[in-house]
This record gives C-alpha cells, structure tokens and sequence, in this order.
C-alpha cells in the first residue's frame, strides 16, 4: 500500500507541474501531458480504492 502511495503522490506532482506549464506559460504539450498523468492519477486511484477495501476486510 505503500508504494502505491508514493505512486500518487509522484503522479500528482507531476501533473501539479504540467498544470502549471500549461497555465502560466502557455506551453501546449504540457497540456497533454496533464492529460495522460490525471488518466494514471485515475488509475491509480482506482486501484488504492480496490487496495483499500481489502485491507479493511482484514
């Protein structure tokens, strides 16, 4: 579980930072970038969802 956090965070980093390129400079490819990394956020939110309830089985 808690790699699959590190994973996270990393990814949202990444996309904070996309984000921002994106934003305040204008750059285009950042924003598809942005893209692909709230696609893997959702991802891997999917699976801490799935990781989560097993562990509350327990």
């Amino acid at each position: 579980m808690k790699d699959l956090l590190v994973k996270i965070n990393a990814e949202i980093e990444t996309f904070k930072a996309e984000a921002e390129s994106l934003s305040e400079k204008g750059i285009k490819a950042a924003g598809a970038r942005a893209r692909k990394s709230s696609l893997e956020i959702e991802k891997l939110l999917k699976e801490f969802r799935k990781v989560s309830i097993e562990e509350s089985k327990k």
